[in-house]
């Protein structure tokens, strides 16, 4: 009878973690704008840090973390992982943040977007703004589903996941995607840690020139740059940056806060002295836990 009622128990826990994790295709059947290609495919590499990245993604999905139910608070988070649009960190800066949302009750929900490539996308300029689009207007529709409030769900983002995340706080109207119901595609809130911002000052090439090419229009550099874009209905937002990032300038922070505080905006930056880039939850150099900071703002914002 205890053997019975142990593996029961085990059974149980099993459904309940398979359940926090479920994956769902971004869209339902072809992906939009796709194009089909036989030596593409999508490619999963373990580094020697530790760190799990994925290249080459044809199959956008976003991943359920769902809070445990004695500690729900209704809110959720989309995490768009980083890597410069060229891959994804998706454990460092995607599942293994998700698990630290869950323990504060916060439902996380890790956006796996395509990556530019001309190969098999017919225009990649805004095939990512069209994915993390698709991804607030699913959680949104299944809010009930997912046991939280539509009125409470948050956009982050890690470097070059942190400008998609902040393109969508500045486009969010310029609807790419088939929105029948008319759903409104704009977050409560938003984190950026590290973040990509502007294309026209204190740039990070490489993310550039993976998602608009070598030679960039003007007006393109402008569009993705989401300082210049945001206004007063932009949502509140926490910023998180290391001022010896030598990959992206910590002016990309400040230029985005200085905008947002420009246009009424709430928002919050905390700056590391020291950390670099792409440090994820722990910044090694610093006893502060920018985590532990940005949950407390989240319950000064209400959310």
């Amino acid at each position: 009878m205890k053997k019975f009622s142990l593996l029961f128990i085990l059974s149980v826990l099993m459904m309940l973690n398979l359940n926090a994790q479920e994956v769902i295709p971004l869209y339902n059947g072809t992906v939009p704008g796709s194009k089909i290609s036989s030596t593409y495919a999508e490619v999963i590499q373990k580094g020697t840090d530790g760190i799990s990245r994925i290249s080459k993604v044809t199959e956008p999905t976003i991943t359920i973390f769902e809070a445990p139910a004695d500690k729900a608070t209704g809110t959720a988070v989309i995490i768009c992982p980083g890597g410069g649009y060229s891959i994804l960190a998706i454990d460092h800066e995607g599942y293994n943040v998700a698990k630290r949302f869950n323990e504060i009750g916060v439902t996380a929900i890790v956006l796996k977007y395509r990556l530019p490539s001309d190969e098999i996308m017919v225009d990649k300029t805004y095939a990512l703004l069209q994915d993390v689009q698709q991804a607030i207007y699913l959680v949104r529709k299944n809010a009930k589903n997912y046991h939280i409030k539509s009125n409470k769900i948050g956009i982050m983002g890690f470097s070059a996941g942190g400008h998609l995340a902040s393109t969508l706080l500045a486009h969010y109207h310029d609807v790419k995607i088939e929105n029948k119901e008319r759903l409104s595609l704009r977050p409560d809130f938003a984190v950026l840690v590290y973040p990509v911002i502007s294309f026209e000052e204190s740039v990070h090439t490489g993310t550039m020139k993976n998602l608009l090419g070598p030679e960039p229009k003007e007006e393109l550099k402008h569009y993705f740059s989401a300082n210049q874009n945001v206004n007063k209905k932009t949502p509140p937002t926490f910023l998180v940056h290391a001022k010896d990032d030598k990959t992206v300038p910590v002016a990309n922070s400040i230029l985005l806060n200085e905008a947002l505080k420009k246009n009424g905006v709430k928002s919050e930056l905390y700056l590391y002295e020291q950390g670099g880039h792409g440090f994820g939850l722990k910044n090694k150099t610093s006893d502060v836990d920018w985590f532990n900071l940005m949950a407390n703002w989240m319950k000064k914002e209400r959310f």
